[in-house]
């Protein structure tokens, strides 16, 4: 729409109404009008300039409602100057949290402004944009009320720094709804969740550390304690390594790689996990140890389990452990995680009458646990 086809939608008398409507709904009625008319039209820089000074005489109107019809018209506007959106943001709730949320025109520099100056229901309007950059994220973190602070961490397209994690945590450690917030994004820095470990307690623990990588020795001693299978387990934790080497590694030099934990990442299909532990034992590469243990014949993994040292009485239930991992990834349910792990823990329950019983009782307590969760999707 030119501003030609704008005009011709505007009659006369919605300008002047606009200016000199007897009452407050009818300037509001024209405003919006005249909004949408802008909004729709395609302008040249004169007729841009000139849209603009009919917005800033709907934004010095007295009457709220003319303000407020031109902020709801125009909250997502790129064509709502940055001044006027400014003015509008500072102005009543009704009329600025429209904006505040959402105008595209409010740079990062405006919005800090916003979070460091006006009250708590503008902090929170601005937690709650779509998207936040790292920039308006750590001024809410520093400056913002614990409401602000837990509706942007509850927003995953909001981005937050390590330092900015931190500095919500150094303000709000004993509030536990931000720290729920926090413990529940899809992604944390290993600090934070270290840090995050020794906060959280119950359910929040619970999450924090079966969803989010931690750092190893944190991860050894959470499983070394007594609250391994009620909160944490080691195998599930190497699933969430990005340095299994490293990992590995510390498990070894805290004597935690024993040939149960190995045969706990067989059941569990965390194949990636047994295959860096036996090259640690071994003193292999990672890839040399992939050769043996994948071998096609019957040599390879009988020389990766003995260079590793483990002992000969579990061989057969290894051997017959990698076999199913292997038929499984055959008939491609690999990509779903949930049904690998399940499948793996029924086909291998009854090879293991070599494994110690404690053992054997995890395994069951595992595949209960995978039962129940499909009933209850399936109830669902």
């Amino acid at each position: 729409m030119s501003i030609v086809t704008m005009r011709a939608n505007l009659t006369e008398s919605d300008v002047r109404t606009l200016v000199k409507g007897p009452s407050e709904e009818l300037r509001a009625q024209a405003a919006h009008k005249i909004c949408r008319c802008i909004e729709d039209a395609q302008l040249s820089a004169e007729e841009r300039q000139h849209a603009e000074g009919i917005i800033v005489i709907m934004a010095q109107d007295a009457a709220v409602l003319v303000r407020r019809a031109l902020a709801v018209a125009l909250k997502s506007s790129p064509k709502l100057p940055r001044e006027i959106a400014n003015k509008l943001a500072r102005d009543v709730e009704s009329v600025a949290l429209p904006v505040i949320m959402n105008s595209p025109t409010l740079s990062d520099s405006d919005l800090v402004e916003i979070i460091r100056t006006c009250p708590p229901t503008k902090q929170l309007a601005v937690a709650s944009r779509e998207s936040l950059t790292v920039t308006v994220t750590g001024a809410i973190a520093e400056y913002a009320v614990p409401e602000a602070v837990e509706r942007a961490l509850a927003n995953d397209n909001a981005i937050f720094n390590e330092g900015g994690l931190e500095t919500a945590i150094d303000r709000f450690e004993g509030v536990s709804e931000v720290m729920a917030a926090m413990v529940h994004r899809n992604q944390l820095p290993v600090a934070v969740a270290e840090k995050l470990v020794s906060i959280v307690s119950g359910s929040l623990f619970d999450h924090l550390v079966n969803n989010h990588e931690l750092p190893p020795q944190i991860a050894i001693d959470l499983a070394m304690g007594s609250r391994e299978r009620a909160t944490l387990d080691i195998v599930e934790q190497a699933g969430r390594q990005r340095d299994l080497v490293g990992f590995c590694k510390q498990l070894n030099l805290n004597g935690r790689l024993t040939p149960s934990l190995l045969m706990r990442g067989l059941c569990l299909g965390h194949m990636g996990f047994v295959e860096h532990a036996m090259a640690e034992l071994a003193g292999l590469t990672h890839h040399r140890m992939w050769l043996l243990m994948h071998d096609s014949g019957p040599l390879g993994l009988k020389a990766a389990f003995d260079r590793a040292g483990l002992p000969p009485r579990l061989f057969q239930s290894f051997r017959a452990a990698v076999e199913v991992y292997h038929s499984i990834e055959r008939e491609g349910a690999s990509h779903d995680r949930s049904l690998f792990r399940k499948r793996m823990l029924e086909r291998t329950l009854t090879l293991f009458q070599s494994v110690p019983k404690d053992d054997l009782d995890y395994l069951l307590d595992k595949l209960d646990a995978y039962a129940a969760g499909e009933d209850r999707a399936a109830a669902f």
